[in-house]
């Protein structure tokens, strides 16, 4: 086996140079390996510089100014009024990729904590970011970026566009330690994809062990395909590169039918089955038209002019013949025999919601 594995490169320029099959999908669009994801990161800072659009002494905001300037070894009275109305706190949040090495950059996210009207023009003052082990991993600081605007007149009238209490910096924060992966020294890789299913997971362990040898490669459970590998980075990168450029036939999804009852909208995948029926789809319509004339006596009647009212109803059904659905139609013959009758989408969930409940709909019926 190990052999074989030596013969990586040569063999991964052969599988790109294989043509794909037209139904075939590259491995590493199904899933990912183990332990080989992005990580959280979140921060607690301080924002300064803005035009009067800041916390205006919160609390909070006074007591993050305070550790601020203690930094510098600057002791404020404990009643002082800074007034800041240019400061805002923000929370700070970024995602740290997998492989970041120290000193390299990445965006983060900065948003108002408090009574902040808008960031604009705002700098942040540097700020540690955590991850979920209570670990620094990366230093930010930089100038806002915001894509909102806020402005408010002496009468009260103001006006918003997007969200100026959010903003961004590129490139904002700096990367202090790395993520150990353990991919390089773990006993095994797993792949996993990213929708359950037991013939896919069959599938891709048959087509590594086809490129790789038998044996090398085993699906575990629905998600999850163990693939053994020698130790060392270097032969794991050209191993997982092969394996994630070959091509594998993916299952066909279960058969479902997803509803959104808010806007109409019907999605009907290729899977969906039906069996024989016959669906008829009338509309009967109630029209009540209500009227008053006028009554006017006979001469010399000595009668009185009268107001009357008058009522009119009429139904109207529109006719629509019923229509065959042959056993096991595919979906194209589906949408012929609906349209054929010009049913509207809110029509259509009535068909479909009526041949689930009679037995016909081999599909699941989901309503969002």
């Amino acid at each position: 086996m190990f052999r074989t594995l030596l013969a990586l490169p040569a063999l991964l320029i052969a599988a790109l140079c294989v043509a794909a099959p037209a139904t075939a999908d590259r491995i590493k669009d199904l899933g990912g390996f183990q332990g080989i994801r992005s990580n959280q990161l979140t921060g607690y800072g301080v924002v300064v510089g803005l035009p009067g659009t800041g916390d205006d002494n919160l609390e909070y905001t006074v007591q993050s100014m305070k550790a601020v300037a203690s930094r510098f070894g600057l002791q404020l009275p404990p009643n002082a009024n800074q007034g800041l109305k240019n400061a805002a706190v923000v929370m700070i949040t970024a995602e740290l990729p997998a492989f970041a090495k120290p000193g390299q950059r990445i965006d983060i996210t900065v948003s108002s904590m408090g009574k902040a009207k808008s960031l604009r023009g705002g700098s942040l003052i540097m700020a540690p970011l955590l991850g979920a082990d209570g670990q620094i991993y990366a230093m930010a600081q930089g100038n806002l970026a915001v894509g909102g605007l806020g402005a408010e007149g002496k009468d009260g009238s103001q006006i918003v566009v997007n969200t100026p209490s959010t903003g961004r910096i590129p490139e904002g924060a700096t990367v202090e330690r790395a993520v150990a992966t353990g991919f390089a020294d773990s006993p095994n890789l797993t792949f996993n994809l990213q929708r359950a299913d037991f013939t896919t997971a069959q599938n891709v362990a048959a087509a590594i062990n086809q490129r790789l040898g038998f044996g090398v490669a085993q699906a575990v459970d629905a998600v999850s395909v163990a693939v053994r590998a020698p130790v060392g980075a270097d032969v794991r990168a050209t191993l997982m590169s092969t394996i994630e450029n070959l091509d594998v036939v993916s299952a066909e999804p279960p058969a479902k039918v997803i509803v959104n009852a808010r806007s109409g909208t019907v999605v009907i995948n290729s899977a969906v089955r039906v069996g024989p029926a016959a669906v008829t789809h009338g509309k009967l319509t109630v029209r009540i038209d209500e009227n008053q004339r006028i009554s006017q006596p006979a001469p010399f009647s000595q009668g009185q002019t009268a107001r009357e009212q008058k009522s009119g109803v009429a139904v109207d059904e529109e006719h629509r013949p019923m229509f065959l659905l042959a056993p096991g139609p595919k979906l194209a013959d589906i949408v012929k025999a609906v349209n054929a009758i010009g049913a509207s989408p809110a029509d259509l969930v009535a068909i479909l919601e009526a041949l689930k409940e009679a037995g016909a709909l081999k599909a699941e019926l989901i309503v969002l």
